[in-house]
């Protein structure tokens, strides 16, 4: 089967998967009365609006904040669709949108507070000397933070199944990048783990902001802790150019040593995937596939 080469990425929600194409993001969520519902949404990156928005670097920072607007809206319908009493057709409302605004805001406070200023307080009352052992400590701190947060949360019996439909996110994205038909029966063979996941990225930022915050030195005022903050967006732009190389055949073989500590961490965010959490991903990707007019069925 011909398929076009366009990029597609996902992410699990609430009993079902979101899939993004270059133009379209699809959610598909398995509703307790056991059908699929899916909710289509058509979007224009700001970077593929303004160029100057698509050079290197800022175009990370520019992807992470969509991502996580379109996870979290993504995320609000899956939850409403898994209820019982969920409505077929959910209204967007202004309020709605303003919701979905003060999540993504509260998602990047707490981020910010749990995996930035956490470690740097917990490494000033060390009262460490010398720049580089201190970015070395507050690096350490910051993994350490990371590393706790998602076995803590692997622990929590709620997302065992949101950990399996990430598993099946990546075995239906790997289906599509090998051009075969979107089956289930093809995409039981691949692994769960992928690079260009968001756990491995997320693990890139970790390493990635040693590495930026040993050349600003050690904190000593306000002002040099709010610049080390003002460096996030760029530390996220790095390793969105690194997960973003990595993907590209030709740097694979080079890129893999790179890439193992993120595809091993991924086995505590990802887990082996029913049947019938396949068939969601695959109804996620052909929706976005139809979209980008893509010749593809949903397998009976």
């Amino acid at each position: 089967m011909s398929q076009k080469r366009i990029s597609v990425g996902g992410q699990a929600v609430i009993e079902g998967v979101m899939m993004r194409s270059p133009t379209v993001y699809a959610t598909a969520v398995r509703t307790p009365q056991g059908t699929i519902v899916i909710q289509k949404n058509r979007y224009t990156a700001l970077t593929h609006r303004f160029k100057l928005l698509n050079l290197p670097i800022i175009r990370g920072a520019i992807n992470l904040v969509e991502m996580m607007w379109i996870g979290i809206q993504s995320l609000s319908y899956s939850a409403s669709q898994a209820a019982e009493d969920s409505d077929p057709k959910p209204k967007k409302t202004a309020a709605t949108n303003l919701s979905i605004f003060g999540s993504v805001v509260f998602a990047l406070a707490m981020g910010f507070l749990l995996f930035f200023y956490l470690p740097l307080w917990l490494t000033e009352l060390l009262d460490v000397e010398g720049s580089i052992a201190f970015n070395l400590i507050d690096g350490a701190f910051r993994l350490i933070v990371f590393l706790a947060y998602l076995i803590l949360i692997a622990r929590w019996k709620e997302m065992k199944r949101v950990f399996q439909y990430h598993g099946a996110e990546h075995k239906t994205i790997y289906v599509f990048e090998n051009g075969q038909d979107l089956t289930v029966a093809n995409a039981r063979p691949y692994t769960t783990l992928h690079p260009r996941c968001g756990t491995s990225f997320l693990l890139v930022v970790m390493l990635v902001s040693i590495v930026v915050f040993s050349f600003l030195g050690k904190p000593e005022t306000w002002g040099d802790r709010l610049l080390r903050f003002a460096f996030i967006p760029v530390i996220g732009g790095i390793a969105f150019e690194f997960i973003r190389l990595s993907a590209k055949e030709k740097f694979a073989r080079v890129m893999a040593p790179a890439i193992w500590p993120g595809l091993t961490l991924q086995k505590v965010t990802t887990a082996e995937p029913s049947d019938d959490m396949l068939e969601v991903a695959i109804a996620a990707l052909v929706a976005c596939l139809d979209y980008q007019n893509a010749r593809l069925e949903i397998p009976s």
